[in-house]
């Protein structure tokens, strides 16, 4: 079931038709992105760029290998016609098999080791992605691992980083990040830095499993296995007293420093605007590195973010909280039927198939706004509505929708700080778009042509 690292999973790509070998020389700075961004708003395939300028053969960017449903399903191992609905049944099932890591003494990830003064991050390929960011981010599509120095507990999560110098970095992990959260509370007070390593290029579960929601005290790795259905193996750092996925691309070593600041920003964010509401850099932590190693010819993977349905962000992200959404509302009611957040992240449609009461229907809105912050809208919807199409869910929101009576609003609720029309806090607002029951409900028939969803235009519409 398991890929054993992104190569293997490349070749699954490669042999199903997902993925695109650019064999044509791109520039590192914009056209990278320029590129990236026009494919997956047409929902294209996973690109990797084999020339890239500047830099020698045989270094290589990889973008969008999980950007779409189907190729989530082949991560995950599933056919790639797999229905949303049983990739998130899939993925609860086996989120909830933990198992545990393997430790190794050699690894692919440490083929070329360089210490010290032999540490230079401007040797990866990392793109200038927009012409307003502060510069070129190191550990957009990553893992970063860190490690409570009293429990022993490694967090991994995902976050990125501005290439400062060439063996130091600055980033701006949210305040309430487990990474942020460990710093100020575990290695602040002791003024003392805080080890990380920052993993590029695993297989796309374990990527995936970092940026989910788990509780401190969690291991991600035990989850990534579960997912894989096969132990994640790990290896010691050089210089630095972690673990980390033993078949990587890159792994780049080094410590948070405790009394240093940077500037970092700003930077396209995936709501579609540079970091939060400010086009002016912000003081950052920074790291500071001591090693980094990597497999021969390590191929770079990055990560264009964006609002809209191609982004990677919206498949590797929506995957696990419209999953945990879907846990959390359908046990509450069992109506519930499926979750989708819309391609901005901040609505999610909840579809419920049977009657509910009108207080089931606010406690599910609450639910959906306490369990992830930054969604601002819920829109409830029937069976009869596609959950997943927002032409559909718009119509249902304009035409079973009396504002007076089906919108509420939840004053001063915690908002995600990456929303600039926000600050911390907003009041949000549900919409409960469900036909009524009863005598009225067969004014909201919908107009049915029998033989429609069979009928292919191109068997009429010739021209001649």
């Amino acid at each position: 079931m398991a890929f054993s690292d992104l190569r293997e999973f490349i070749t699954a790509l490669d042999k199903s038709g997902d993925l695109v070998r650019v064999k044509k020389e791109v520039d590192w700075d914009m056209e990278v992105g320029a590129i990236s961004r026009r494919n997956f708003e047409q929902s294209g395939p996973a690109i990797l760029f084999e020339k890239i300028k500047d830099y020698s053969p045989g270094y290589a960017i990889l973008n969008g290998p999980v950007a779409t449903w189907r190729r989530v399903a082949i991560a995950l191992g599933l056919p790639p016609d797999t229905s949303v609905r049983q990739l998130y049944a899939a993925y609860e099932e086996r989120r909830e098999k933990k198992i545990k890591p393997v430790v190794v003494q050699s690894a692919p990830c440490q083929e070329n080791v360089m210490i010290g003064s032999e540490v230079d991050v401007y040797k990866l390929p990392a793109p200038m992605v927009h012409d307003g960011d502060g510069g070129r981010y190191i550990g957009t599509w990553d893992i970063i691992i860190t490690k409570d120095p009293e429990t022993g507990w490694t967090n991994w999560g995902m976050y990125r980083f501005m290439t400062h110098t060439q063996n130091m970095l600055t980033g701006w992990p949210q305040a309430t990040s487990q990474l942020a959260m460990m710093m100020k509370e575990k290695y602040l007070p002791r003024k003392q830095p805080m080890p990380v390593a920052i993993v590029i290029g695993c297989e796309s579960l374990c990527h995936m499993v970092a940026t989910d929601p788990y509780r401190p005290g969690e291991n991600e790795a035990d989850y990534a296995g579960g997912l894989r259905g096969a132990s994640v193996e790990l290896i010691q750092c050089k210089t630095q007293d972690l673990m980390v996925p033993a078949h990587a691309e890159i792994v780049i070593e080094g410590e948070v420093l405790p009394d240093r600041i940077a500037l970092d920003g700003p930077f396209g964010e995936y709501p579609g605007y540079y970091g939060a509401g400010a086009l002016k850099p912000r003081q950052s932590p920074v790291i500071k590195f001591d090693s980094m190693t990597c497999k021969k010819n390590p191929i770079y993977q990055t990560l264009i973010t964006g609002p809209t349905i191609g982004y990677e962000s919206t498949h590797f992200s929506g995957l696990s909280k419209e999953a945990m959404l879907y846990t959390i509302t359908s046990r509450m009611c069992p109506q519930v039927c499926s979750v989708n957040v819309l391609v901005s992240r901040n609505i999610a449609v909840v579809q419920v198939n049977g009657d509910i009461t009108n207080d089931m229907a606010k406690r599910l809105m609450v639910e959906v706004f306490s369990n992830l912050i930054y969604i601002k809208y819920v829109v409830l919807i029937d069976s009869d509505v596609n959950p997943a199409d927002p032409v559909d869910v718009l119509w249902a929101l304009s035409t079973r929708v009396d504002p007076g009576v089906h919108m509420h609003v939840f004053p001063d609720m915690t908002m995600e700080p990456l929303d600039p029309s926000t600050k911390g806090s907003c009041d949000k607002v549900g919409f409960d778009a469900r036909k009524p029951v009863g005598e009225r409900s067969e004014g909201f028939v919908r107009a049915r042509i029998p033989g429609y969803e069979k009928t292919r235009l191109e068997d009429y519409l010739v021209r001649t």
